[in-house]
């Protein structure tokens, strides 16, 4: 019989309060609460790595990388003996959400809950300091608990301009013509899924943007996660209308899944596993447009959504994420050089940004995307601090981190158009208005590889081994500006693979076409460690 007398702190859990925050008084210890514990996968099977051998169905995921049964048990006995509510149990998300009042919850996890407010951004948070403590039997079991703490967990990466919709900027159509998308496809088939956290979309915005470019609406899903809903009428209006538009622009039959959660750690990692394991809707491609900088996450929250991404990789869905919008420091202001997560994780097919001008459906010219000395925005870009190379950057010149010699993932691995001087033409709120930022490059990549899908009638998957092996071939190569936003000297272009805009702006057709003849999209995307090699 377990005692579950004994704690041990859970490694990774610790955290401390942003800059700025004051206490603003007691969390009410009879609130509810509901957290998110994610555990092991089964046989405790290290982290999963690019490869390339038959990716796994559902059910084999399941039966191979899913959650032990018996450490879902152990989990749920805890619970009980902590007098904590077992509000779900997945096996495959490997996820338990445990639900309780503040007060027990609290002394379940070894912490002291308060509430704060942040004098730089004004938002009220329920928040704690220092590490989380487990019960010893829990020590292997447990990656993270998620949801004690609510404060923000990421931003949007999108700038609205000030450029009128006809001066220079761009239709998504347009774009899809310049960077020539494969003609004759249209996303049949295939589920774009989408992670929103905040903000909400019109059915009247989608038929006047729709209508502008003469197509009919997709068929667009709101899916709540954690009780996020589609609430449209705030900020982040512009961040949700511009995923559907762009995406649903270039793959018009494509169904659009909306996953709408909290702006939370527990609200992003869970919309991502729901997205993810969605037997429903299938989503075949997720773009992600929202981050912050890597090494203000704490070490378990990277971990889970890590973990999250690894599954996608296995299962063969493509996760495209924006780079964010603030340079090479990512908008931190401490003198070093920072990128943004969940771009930087290796399973994530990085966006970075750049300033497209065309003539006709020709680029006449195409740039880093660095407008800092005007204020609007710079492209993310530079190395992990926390993420290893991958294999598949082995040859792209990676340079090491300048500040800790570090030859980690480089960031970004493709590109697009997201000056917002050269944005892209939406409706948001009723408004014809022009948006930028990488924001607007995650969706772009995600409608292509929803019509690379539905032509090769497999998803690609984890699509990084693939582009990188492709060479010059399937990109425009940036080879002019640089992405430095604070005079620290850091990063410029050059030919092949940068941390500004990687491997370049897309060849669509070339890309498919190279696809068609390497058969690589028929290969698996992802293997684990051990047995799966």
């Amino acid at each position: 019989m377990m005692s579950y007398q004994k704690r041990v702190d859970l490694a990774g859990s610790e955290k401390s309060l942003p800059p700025g925050c004051e206490r603003i008084g007691d969390v009410d210890s009879s609130s509810l609460i509901s957290v998110t514990v994610v555990l092991r996968r089964k046989g405790n099977q290290p982290a999963v790595v690019p490869g390339t051998i038959q990716r796994l169905s559902r059910q084999q995921f399941a039966e191979e990388m899913g959650a032990d049964p018996k450490d879902l048990a152990e989990v749920e006995r805890f619970a009980h003996h902590s007098h904590l509510t077992v509000a779900e149990a997945s096996l495959d998300k490997r996820r338990v959400v445990l639900r309780g009042t503040a007060e027990n919850l609290s002394k379940t996890f070894g912490t002291s809950l308060s509430n704060y407010k942040n004098t730089n951004t004004d938002q009220i948070f329920r928040g704690r300091s220092g590490t989380l403590q487990i019960a010893e039997e829990l020590k292997d079991i447990v990656i993270a608990v998620l949801g004690l703490d609510n404060r923000r967990a990421a931003y949007a990466h999108f700038i609205k301009s000030n450029a009128s919709p006809s001066a220079g900027t761009f239709s998504p159509p347009n774009l899809a013509a310049i960077y020539n998308f494969p003609q004759g496809l249209d996303g049949t088939g295939q589920t774009i899924g989408i992670i929103e956290l905040g903000g909400g979309y019109t059915t009247a915005d989608l038929q006047t943007f729709f209508s502008g470019i003469g197509v009919a609406v997709p068929s667009v899903t709101a899916v709540s996660v954690d009780g996020g809903t589609n609430t449209p009428g705030g900020d982040a209006d512009g961040e949700v209308e511009l995923d559907i538009q762009v995406s649903g622009a270039i793959a018009p039959r494509a169904s659009i899944a909306v996953y709408f959660a909290p702006n939370t750690d527990q609200g992003f990692i869970d919309a991502i596993t729901d997205a993810v394991h969605d037997t429903a809707r299938k989503p075949s491609v997720v773009s992600i447009s929202w981050g912050g900088p890597e090494d203000q996450w704490a070490a378990q929250s990277r971990t889970a959504l890590d973990a999250a991404l690894q599954d996608a990789a296995v299962l063969g869905v493509t996760v495209t994420v924006a780079a964010g919008d603030n340079g090479s420091t990512d908008g931190v202001t401490d003198g070093k050089l920072h990128v943004d997560f969940p771009a930087s994780s290796t399973f994530a097919l990085a966006c970075g940004g750049t300033t497209l001008t065309a003539n006709g459906n020709q680029i006449a010219s195409e740039t880093v995307w660095n407008e800092t000395a005007s204020s609007e925005g710079a492209t993310g870009g530079g190395v992990s601090t926390v993420f290893a190379l991958p294999s598949y950057q082995q040859n792209a010149g990676v340079p090491a981190n300048p500040n800790t010699s570090f030859v980690g993932r480089g960031v970004p691995d493709v590109s697009g158009n997201a000056d917002p001087v050269t944005g892209y033409q939406v409706v948001v709120d009723g408004q014809n208005i022009v948006v930028g930022g990488t924001s607007a490059v995650a969706p772009l990549w995600a409608g292509l590889i929803a019509l690379l899908n539905q032509s090769l009638g497999t998803p690609v998957g984890l699509l990084q081994p693939k582009l990188y092996a492709l060479g010059e071939t399937g990109f425009n190569d940036i080879t002019i500006g640089n992405n430095d936003d604070s005079n620290l000297g850091f990063y410029s272009a050059k030919a092949g693979w940068d941390a500004c805009t990687g491997l370049g702006s897309p060849n669509g057709a070339a890309i498919l076409a190279a696809l068609s003849n390497t058969g690589s999209s028929s290969s698996s995307t992802a293997t684990a460690a051990g047995k799966y090699k």
